[in-house]
């Protein structure tokens, strides 16, 4: 006989947060939105943590390179999208892993002997306007010198002058030497007002290039979400399909962690494919997505790093309308985050979750990790700004950007449906929308931050974990629901506004 839940299916909006005494010390700029995004023994520290705990979705419409590179400034992770090739998602994720502050591997070099021809070649292939020129053309040969757009002039010189003729020659250069620390070679580049530095051996091969670009981007963004190599840390969404095939160049590229993206994760093709990755390389992988206590389990059982929750109910997300699955994004966070703490009350493993749906406004956010979660995914918050992949446009009088589930005809991702085989479906369970155009991403995630370490030091939380220990949280009636927003009053007309 079925199952049925006595309590209802319910979401974020039906919830409040009941303020906790604010000490004086529990100020927004006080608190630590540091969270942890892999599983942990209890004592010890995660592999991996997001200084924000923001993640964009695994979406063509939201997390490509331009976006993985300009939320982990912020201190927050994408997650490229899977339904592309698995040579053109491992391109990105290393465009990613190659626009890195600190110590750069050169990868745009040339010999003497090349023309300005190839420099400009080169240039337009990989967008560098500084190409290293060594012995052999190798970014660890012997450096001869260093060619920028100042040294030439496409108006002035023939495309067949020889490299050898304007580059800036290596008796110019200021160089580091092999050894140098990163504050050293800052230092240096303070000091002599460079906009790049060569570190070179002590037989003038190159080693490597530290770009002044890079140490400003650090300033400005002092949560940046960087591995030990001073890379940008990047996600990779995958798939129960070909993950044979794609999982490797992933890892290869340098993908930090990766996800299984699927419209129900409590399957056991994710159990197989969680297996393959354990066995065969060193990289963590979450799975998902689930809506209750014996998904969460099946997953971290299976080896999940962590786990993603919620089904049905993203912005673009049709599944409940198409098939009748699915559960109010609260309830579904409520419960799993009550398993998780059992989990870890019986095996001291603390297994990360992941809200992914359901938030329509910033206190949503706020809400879920009170709730349990440790970060949260979005792919409509995130479509909204410049660095998304899509288009922008007018309609009517208004600035909006393209926004398509993966589960629509536009995306074509029938691989993300853990149904078998290889047909996938033939209907779909995302629509194609526009969303607001709202600028650029750092402003709009300053404001939400700041919301949401305004709310914290309401609750009386310092921390993530201090909320999410000491919330209380109510429930809330359709009428108070109508209270807590204006009313009984004429409103003046506003901006179009992608809030």
């Amino acid at each position: 006989m079925a199952y049925y839940y006595s309590e209802p299916s319910r979401t974020f909006s039906e919830f409040l947060l009941i303020p906790n005494l604010t000490t004086k010390d529990c100020t927004p700029a006080n608190v630590d939105l540091k969270t942890p995004i892999t599983k942990f023994k209890k004592g010890e520290q995660p592999d991996i943590s997001l200084n924000i705990p923001f993640s964009s979705a695994v979406m063509q419409s939201v997390s490509d390179d331009q976006m993985a590179i300009a939320l982990a400034r912020c201190g927050g992770i994408s997650f490229i999208f899977g339904s592309q090739s698995p040579e053109d998602q491992a391109a990105m994720v290393r465009k990613v892993k190659e626009y890195k502050s600190g110590f750069v591997v050169s990868r745009s070099n040339l010999t003497p002997e090349h023309t300005l021809k190839d420099v400009l070649e080169l240039k337009e292939e990989t967008g560098h306007s500084t190409i290293a020129v060594t012995d052999d053309g190798s970014p660890t040969g012997k450096l001869l010198g260093i060619v920028t757009g100042r040294d030439y002039r496409i108006s002035r010189d023939p495309l067949d002058k020889q490299v050898s003729e304007f580059m800036t020659p290596f008796s110019s250069l200021i160089v580091g030497k092999s050894g140098i620390n990163l504050p050293e070679a800052n230092d240096m580049i303070w000091e002599h007002k460079l906009n790049c530095l060569p570190i070179v051996d002590g037989e003038q091969r190159l080693e490597s290039l530290v770009f002044r670009k890079d140490y400003d981007a650090h300033k400005e963004n002092p949560l940046a979400l960087m591995d030990g190599n001073k890379s940008y840390i990047v996600g990779a969404g995958i798939n129960t399909k070909d993950y044979e095939e794609r999982v490797p160049l992933l890892v290869e590229a340098g993908a930090d962690i990766l996800v299984i993206d699927a419209s129900d994760g409590y399957t056991e093709w994710q159990r197989d494919t969680i297996a393959y990755v354990k066995e065969n390389f060193n990289v963590k992988i979450g799975a998902g997505n689930v809506v209750d206590k014996e998904g969460f389990l099946y997953l971290v059982e299976s080896g999940a790093d962590f786990v993603k929750v919620g089904i049905g109910g993203g912005s673009i997300c049709i599944t409940r309308e198409q098939k009748g699955i699915g559960r109010g994004q609260a309830s579904s966070l409520i419960e799993v985050a009550e398993a998780r703490e059992q989990y870890y009350k019986e095996t001291g493993i603390y297994v990360p979750i992941c809200s992914d749906g359901g938030i329509v406004h910033d206190y949503h956010i706020t809400l879920s990790l009170a709730m349990g979660a440790d970060f949260v995914m979005m792919g409509r918050y995130f479509a909204r700004f410049d660095e998304s992949p899509t288009k922008k446009l007018k309609v009517g009088n208004n600035f909006v950007k393209e926004f398509w589930g993966e589960g629509s005809n536009r995306a074509r991702n029938w691989q993300r449906y853990d149904t078998g085989g290889k047909s996938g479906l033939v209907f779909e369970e995302g629509v194609d929308s526009y969303v607001p155009y709202a600028g650029s991403l750092k402003e709009n995630l300053d404001k939400t931050i700041s919301k949401i370490k305004s709310t914290m030091s309401n609750c009386g939380a310092k921390s993530i974990d201090e909320l999410q220990q000491n919330a209380r949280i109510t429930l809330v009636s359709a009428t108070s629901l109508v209270e807590g927003g204006a009313h009984d009053v004429i409103m003046k007309e506003t901006s179009f506004s992608g809030e």
